[in-house]
């Protein structure tokens, strides 16, 4: 897959089947898109074309709250080139290009720019400024500029409406298998393996404390979960950080030899009287020395929430419970892929 970071550099496409979007998540919904824009390429000899935006038009628009985001940009790209695309444009999403009319977006940007041979669009799709535009106004352009539109209807891309929205409401309910079923993977993030306070190895179950590399990408809620964990190998650390990041795609979502088993705290850690927010990770039947390793967390399914023990004795024999629901878990799953 090509990927063009210009809008101005642009190379001339061959039968371009062009789609757009935010795409982020790359969930069901999207791969529902991306399959017919495949399909419609494959019949006329042409190249598929993924257009998207960074940074993510709605933190231009609305400033008041911000936005997380399921994919980082280079997830995003690594999962869009599993899909083998040809070309996915990055559009430097900023204010100007978001004042655009609709008109002068499809006449300035997409006519010219992509010479499209087909459009393929989601149900809801909408574009130019305060989003006026809409598949019958592509459509009317399509007659005149000369190429087609088609609609995905809603129903074709899930009985029940999958949206990034959703997937985001999920996980910060801690509905991981939810927003997992939507995904059609397990929902990761990355961060670095930093120094933490040690406690989890007085306990008998020595954790890798992660510090999440984009400020911007969703953490789930707090709560306790089974999860699988990648790393980077070692590499050099510059100010205190990995410059190694492992970056997998679909291939490397689904339960793989190379996958570690472990399980996952996310919270303020209340027996301790925690005060801030971290992620830890215990690794089963795993002892080395990880520290300023980039680590990939793949988030398989919600435990319990937070609670508050009255001495570390009753913690240790809650984990003991959690260790054991999570090595059931992957035990499930490694029964029913046989």
């Amino acid at each position: 897959m090509q990927v063009h970071r210009s809008i101005h550099h642009l190379p001339q496409f061959r039968n371009s089947v062009v789609t757009i979007g935010t795409f982020d998540g790359v969930h069901l919904g999207h791969q529902q898109i991306i399959k017919q824009l495949k399909e419609e390429a494959e019949k006329i000899n042409g190249e598929t074309i993924i257009i998207t935006f960074h940074p993510h038009p709605r933190s231009v628009i609305k400033t008041v709250t911000p936005v997380y985001l399921l994919n980082t940009l280079e997830e995003k790209i690594s999962l869009l080139a599993s899909f083998g695309i040809d070309h996915l444009i990055v559009v430097p999403f900023d204010k100007a290009f978001s004042e655009q009319t609709p008109e002068e977006y499809v006449v300035n940007f997409l006519f010219e720019k992509c010479r499209p041979h087909t459009l393929i669009i989601g149900y809801d799709h909408r574009f130019g400024k305060n989003r006026a535009g809409d598949y019958h106004l592509l459509e009317s352009f399509g007659k005149k500029l000369g190429f087609s539109v088609k609609e995905i209807p809603e129903q074709l891309i899930n009985d029940i409406t999958v949206s990034s929205t959703r997937i985001r409401e999920a996980l910060l309910a801690g509905e991981i298998e939810t927003a997992n079923s939507y995904l059609g993977y397990n929902y990761f993030f990355e961060g670095m393996v930093v120094d933490g306070n040690k406690l989890g190895r007085t306990l008998g179950y020595p954790t890798a404390n992660i510090i999440v590399h984009d400020e911007d990408k969703l953490v789930p809620a707090n709560g306790i979960y089974v999860a699988e964990a990648e790393m980077s190998l070692p590499s050099t650390v510059n100010d205190q950080r990995s410059t190694e990041k492992t970056i997998a795609g679909l291939q490397s979502v689904a339960h793989s030899p190379q996958l570690l088993q472990g399980m996952m705290s996310i919270g303020i850690r209340p027996t301790v009287n925690g005060k801030d927010r971290t992620i830890e990770m215990n690794i089963f039947n795993f002892n080395e020395d990880i520290y300023g390793r980039t680590m990939k967390i793949f988030v398989c399914k919600y435990l319990r929430s937070e609670e508050k023990f009255n001495t570390l004795e009753e913690l240790v024999k809650q984990i003991d419970i959690d260790k054991q629901n999570s090595l059931q878990y992957f035990e499930n799953v490694k029964n029913d892929n046989r």
